[in-house]
């Protein structure tokens, strides 16, 4: 039994403040019944000024989206030398943008979906590349943002240029790829499975599909051949190595097989603080590798540490 004490933080300021506070609690939850004590912090401007007053032996980073994975907390958490769980500093803001995290992956020999930044103005009612394709921003998560335009829409969707639109000016618009959506946990330099989401009502695996009970279904091991398996897991342990990844990430994939089983693998991104939360894949495909949710985190704190 350990008396280590483990600050959970959650919560924060971003579009995905909901689920980090559901994955937090859940995290906070699990480390107690293990053992650790715990202190739940949810995330405002004066972070560090609290962290500081806890001095906790190990900050477990539940936060999701700008803020908590984009290398600005792990800077906070570098400056108070307090231990910290996922990937570091350069590994979080390198996965947080969608563009530059491509560049890396695909320099090591990912495959990737060919894609264009632009500024959201500069759309207008022209399609920048021939549909089907899709239009995301750089900087955020949870598929907030993400609008798929079909091959019978005779110009892009409005929301990109409007005042509704709250997700920054760069997005990037890349070529849709169809096919199953897969998904591969890996754990330190172990690739632990691969696991498809079947969106049930819904176009794509969008934020109900993530976070809606009955949203999606997982296929937990996914139904594919031995050597699309391995493939998958091959590709996502190259992906979180080229970017720096530590702890535990999870790589999206789509998986074409509609012609061949070989089919066409594409990478889409890397999310170096994949969510906890009950309807979550990394538990899962943990569970499926014979580690227990109370096993999974136990690890993550163990492994924490500044300098990731």
């Amino acid at each position: 039994m350990t008396l280590k004490h483990v600050a959970v933080l959650m919560g924060g300021f971003s579009s995905e403040r909901p689920v980090s506070l559901s994955s937090g609690n859940a995290c906070a939850d699990a480390l107690e019944q293990v053992g650790y004590r715990v202190t739940r912090v949810d995330v405002r401007r004066d972070v560090a000024a609290v962290l500081s007053e806890l001095n906790p032996d190990v900050a477990f980073n539940a936060l999701h989206g700008p803020f908590g994975e984009d290398g600005t907390i792990q800077g906070i958490l570098e400056y108070l030398q307090i231990p910290y769980t996922h990937s570091g500093v350069l590994a979080s803001a390198l996965a947080m943008n969608k563009e530059k995290a491509k560049k890396i992956v695909e320099a090591v020999g990912v495959p990737v979906a060919p894609a264009r930044v632009m500024n959201r103005f500069d759309i207008g009612n022209q399609h920048p590349m021939k549909p089907p394709y899709v239009v995301k921003p750089v900087n955020e998560g949870s598929s907030f943002g993400v609008v798929i335009v079909k091959e019978d829409q005779s110009h892009p969707p409005q929301i990109i240029g409007s005042s509704e639109w709250r997700y920054g000016e760069s997005v990037m618009v890349e070529r849709y790829i169809h096919g199953r959506e897969l998904t591969c946990a890996v754990m330190g330099d172990v690739a632990l499975g691969v696991c498809e989401i079947i969106p049930t009502g819904h176009a794509f695996y969008d934020y109900d599909s993530k976070y809606v009970p009955g949203g999606s279904k997982h296929e937990c091991p996914a139904k594919v051949s031995p050597n699309i398996n391995q493939k998958i897991q091959t590709l996502a342990l190259k992906a979180h190595q080229a970017i720096g990844c530590r702890g535990v990430s999870r790589s999206d994939f789509r998986y074409d097989d509609r012609y061949s089983e070989n089919g066409e693998i594409i990478w889409l991104e890397v999310n170096t603080q994949p969510g906890m939360t009950p309807t979550s894949l990394v538990p899962e495909i943990a569970a499926q590798a014979g580690h227990s949710f109370g096993e999974l985190l136990s690890w993550m704190v163990e492994d924490a540490s500044c300098l990731r």
